[in-house]
């Protein structure tokens, strides 16, 4: 009976403690929206502290049975988390944008991540971190923030073009510029005919982020034309919810030169040649004053201005902005005026099963070119020679033989400015509509079409007047005309696939993607003389068209938030390589392992991120090929003015070029080893890696066999390279208070540039003076462009022994086996320090970089600091003050090709200072008034202009490392007012 009794009393106690559960329990329905009103699909509802919840679904709607009490944890990405207790009934649950989340989001390869789960090394610059100032072309931006990234301009013409280098040279003819994709449209290789860049057709205004992606396992997904990096810009656009914005950024600002080449004055200049020439020669001199570089140079206005307006339209978030720019160059007659426009709309459809992005960009471009031989004619002039002499030329002074202008003499540097009008516009237009479709379905699956276009136009004209000194008598003027078109149409289709099981996720894409480049040139030259104004006429029409199909497919799987995979490939077609080698594969692989999340760092306060990267991926390379190099081609004769002769008539012509039908895939592989880490609520925080980077077949020009060919060198895959490096990026909050905010961010890179196969030599970098000299060489062993060259002797007095040089092979005799290879153009360390501070209403901000182990070969030195450049050919001609540093009496082959002329050009810059003050908020208006200065400061052992130089070689061929009448980069000082309302 007890028994029973003890069973009766379990079973009803049982029953009780269910009936006591249940009562505990509640039914929770509700809402998730955003503060615009709209659902937010997908949006998690957890119950704190467990693994129960649920996901808002089509509608934003959840419902849920939780225990009386409990507290419910809504996130979705890019909101702010939001707790609140549960409650019987209907819950609506409005969540805010959380625009430091949005920070830790970062564009990718067709679509987007969170930071934490990059497993490649890809770095973030926001528009909050981007460089001040006056900056005409969007690379300026990006300047010294990102390790491993070299940015450089060939010159300081307002709107010029930037060389960009991710972790070194990739390639020795293609082109080694990193793949630059805007709103997801990858863009053209390179700037057509009349323009700078193919960067300053973009407002920087309009750029809210840049994401550099740089080894291979996060590059590999756009395949062959991310062999060299890829930089992902993202514009600004409107947000859901978000109230009508206007802001206004307008300055202007004053250019002058930094630096002049250090030339003797007039009177510096007839003392040496009163102490040097013959009475011949001393009868030359002129009465006059004349600073050549002063008269060439000017104070150059700048003027910039923005106006953007952002919003929502009827629950349609938009953007819109103007701008325009003007800026005179610091060269005279040089003119780069741009205005920009542009919209953006992200309107939801269907409860937002249906996202729609649609940018469209234009610009309109017009530019004056400055001749910048007359730089170089600047340095050369004689200063005791007036500008004006009454001369037959326009009244500038002109050294004269039989009536006409010397041969060998340099033309007067006014003349070159003021009688030579070479203008262009160029009109550009890039558009994409993106549309992301979430099935209804199977929620899981989105599918993506982008579809995009590139369109740039330019037409110019190039006018020299009939007074411009010349060595005919008969010459009236040379009136030349071209245009040019590139289309760049990309379509592109995919799918993702997200799914969540337990603590693994995993989400899938697979796409195609269709982009065609079609280039048309149209050019026109006329010529008039003055006897019988005989006329020729050479009108090119050239056009060209490559096509590059692709499929690429990405897997992600991430466990528990500690362990994630990533592996993509991709397949290229491009129709520049023969059938045969036509399709290229591209795999990628990376793991990461989030230590953050391990238990024992879990609940770590001192420990924020710690996670540990490595990646492995391949990339191919053909950008800056030409077209069908496998087809026999024909070349008009305008390119090199060969022309055939009928009576007055003179026609051009066409020929063959040489062919290669084995030509295939650069190919790139990459293993790169990371780790990010933050500690300190983040107050410390930054990445580092390591990589190894082996290109293989490069394609460089190779000799082939007497009549084998259509020419004696074609383009061959002929090599290999080697880059490998280390990179360090630290973030540092010092002070971060109320009133105060510090900041500083410092990166520093090493890279190694190799040769390790290389089946012909190449010498490149070609110099001013003689011909066909060159300074440089590829060759297997060493980094590309390093300098090839006689090791000088010198004297007790530290002077070199003219024609002296050092018999390296000890075979008695001074030849060309005597050259050797020595430095490198290529910095082995790069590093960048940022600093923010604000106090209060006051912000500063410093941006410098520091470059260690260049060198430079100052070739205004080689080609004019000489005594028989002083004399020859019946003129005078000035000489840079390094000529009493050699005092070499002439200029042979072998002087040229001297060590001599090598430096260290390791350098210190301080680019720009910026202070600005933010007057208190009235009402919605908010006003910041700024001052900048821009190229503040150069620290170098370099005497020459600039240690920081790019150039062109005698192959059209951009190289690093000669000083070679470089446009100066000018010093600016710009005031500017951010309004905001």
């Amino acid at each position: 009976m007890k028994v029973k009794m003890n069973k009766l009393l379990c079973t009803v106690m049982f029953f009780l403690c269910v009936a006591f559960g249940y009562a505990q329990q509640i039914t929770v329905k509700g809402t998730v929206k955003d503060g615009s009103g709209q659902p937010l699909m997908g949006a998690s509802v957890l119950v704190k502290g467990t693994s129960q919840g649920t996901a808002a679904d089509f509608d934003g709607k959840f419902e849920l049975k939780v225990d009386k009490g409990a507290v419910l944890v809504i996130s979705s990405v890019g909101y702010k988390t939001h707790q609140v207790p549960a409650k019987a009934g209907v819950m609506n649950i409005v969540l805010q944008e959380d625009t430091q989340q949005l920070d830790d989001v970062v564009v990718i390869g067709y679509g987007v991540a969170k930071k934490k789960d990059v497993t490649g090394s890809v770095n973030l610059v926001t528009d909050k971190d981007f460089n001040k100032g006056q900056n005409l072309s969007a690379d300026q931006l990006l300047q010294g923030k990102v390790a491993g990234v070299q940015i450089s301009s060939a010159s300081g013409a307002p709107g010029g073009g930037q060389n960009i280098r991710v972790r070194g040279t990739g390639s020795l003819t293609l082109n080694s510029n990193p793949l630059v994709v805007v709103d997801g449209v990858p863009m053209n290789d390179g700037a057509i005919g009349g323009s700078r860049s193919i960067l300053n057709s973009i407002n920087p205004e309009d750029i809210e982020s840049m994401t550099v992606l740089k080894d291979a396992s996060s590059t590999a997904i756009y395949g062959s034309r991310a062999a060299n990096g890829v930089i992902m810009i993202t514009t600004k656009k409107g947000k859901m919810g978000q109230e009508t914005k206007v802001t206004l950024n307008t300055s202007i600002a004053l250019n002058e030169v930094s630096k002049y080449v250090d030339l003797l004055s007039a009177d510096d200049f007839r003392t040496l040649v009163n102490n040097t020439g013959t009475d011949t020669q001393k009868a030359l001199l002129g009465t006059a004053n004349t600073d050549w570089q002063k008269e060439i140079y000017q104070l150059a206005p700048t003027t910039n201005t923005t106006l953007g307006i952002s919003g929502n339209l009827k629950s349609v978030p938009y953007r819109l902005s103007v701008g325009h720019n003007y800026a005179d160059g610091i060269l005279k007659t040089d003119k780069f005026q741009r205005g920009t426009a542009k919209l953006s709309l992200t309107p939801a459809f269907f409860n937002k099963s249906l996202r729609a992005e649609f940018n469209i960009s234009g610009s309109y471009i017009k530019n004056r070119f400055a001749d910048p031989g007359a730089i170089g004619a600047a340095i050369e002039y004689d200063p005791t020679q007036p500008v004006f002499n009454g001369s037959q030329y326009g009244g500038y002074h002109t050294w004269l033989t039989s009536g006409t202008k010397n041969n060998n003499a340099p033309t007067n540097p006014m003349a070159l400015l003021k009688l030579k009008e070479d203008t262009s516009t160029v009109k550009r237009v890039i558009s994409n509509l993106k549309l992301d479709y979430t099935l209804p379905f199977f929620k899981d699956i989105t599918a993506t079409i982008n579809a995009g276009v590139d369109y740039t136009k330019s037409d110019g004209s190039k006018i020299t007047d009939p007074r411009m000194p010349n060595t005919s008598a008969d010459f009236n003027g040379v009136d030349e005309s071209y245009s040019n078109e590139a289309i760049n149409s990309l379509f592109d289709a995919y799918a993702n696939y997200m799914k969540e099981i337990g603590k693994s996720s995993l989400s899938l894409m697979l796409g195609h993607s269709y982009q065609k480049f079609e280039f048309t040139n149209d050019s026109n030259k006329n010529e008039y003389f003055k006897n019988g104004k005989a006329t020729i006429n050479t009108p090119v029409l050239d056009k060209s068209r490559n096509v590059l199909i692709s499929f690429f497919g990405r897997a992600n799987y991430s466990f528990d938030d500690r362990y994630m995979l990533t592996a993509t490939l991709r397949a290229d077609a491009s129709s520049k390589l023969n059938p045969d080698d036509r399709w290229g594969y591209f795999p990628s692989v990376a793991l990461a392992w989030n230590a953050k999340n391990e238990t024992f760092l879990k609940e770590s306060e001192s420990v924020n991120e710690l996670k540990l990267r490595l990646g492995y991926g391949e990339v191919g390379n053909v950008n800056g090929l030409g077209d069908y190099l496998f087809l026999t081609r024909y070349i008009g004769s305008l390119n090199d003015g060969a022309y055939y002769q009928f009576g007055n008539q003179f026609i051009s012509t066409a020929r063959p070029e040489g062919l290669n039908r084995h030509l295939k895939w650069e190919v790139g592989n990459t293993v790169n080893i990371g780790l990010d880490y933050g500690f300190f609520k983040n107050r410390l925080s930054g990445s580092i890696d390591v990589y190894r980077k082996l290109t293989k077949d490069l394609i460089a020009e190779s000799s082939v066999a007497p009549f084998t060919n259509y020419s004696s060198r074609i383009a061959s895959n002929i090599g290999d390279m080697e880059n490998k490096g280390i990179e360090f990026l630290v973030n540092i909050v010092p002070v971060r208070n109320d009133n105060v905010n510090w900041t500083l961010t410092y990166n520093i890179a090493y890279n190694k540039n190799e040769i390790t196969k290389l089946t012909n030599i190449q010498n490149v970098g070609g110099i001013n003076g003689g011909t066909g000299n060159t300074v440089q060489r590829h060759q297997e062993g060493y980094a590309p462009y390093t300098f090839y060259l006689y090791q000088q002797v010198y004297g007790a007095d530290g002077k070199p022994i003219e024609g002296a040089y050092v018999d390296r092979n000890g075979d008695g005799k001074v030849d060309e086996s005597d050259r050797y290879m020595g430095k490198s153009p290529y910095a082995d360390v790069t590093m960048g320090l940022t600093t923010n501070l604000n106090y209060k209403n006051w912000d500063l901000n410093i941006a410098t970089r520091a470059s260690l182990g260049n060198y430079v070969y100052d070739n205004v030195s080689s080609a004019n600091a000489s005594l028989d450049r002083v004399y020859s050919d019946n003129i005078l001609r000035n000489t840079p003050r390094t000529y009493y540093d050699t005092m070499l009496a002439a200029r042979t082959t072998q002087t040229m090709l001297s060590d001599m002329y090598l430096h260290d050009a390791s350098f210190f810059k301080i680019d720009n200072v910026t202070l600005g003050y933010t007057f208190p908020k009235e009402d919605k208006l908010s006003v910041r008034l700024y001052g900048t200065m821009q190229n503040v400061l150069t620290l170098t052992k370099y005497k020459g202009l600039d240690p920081e130089v790019l150039s062109v070689d005698t192959n059209n061929r951009a190289t690093s490392g000669i000083d070679n009448n470089v446009y100066p980069r000018p010093r600016t000082y710009l005031l500017g007012v951010n309004v905001n309302f």
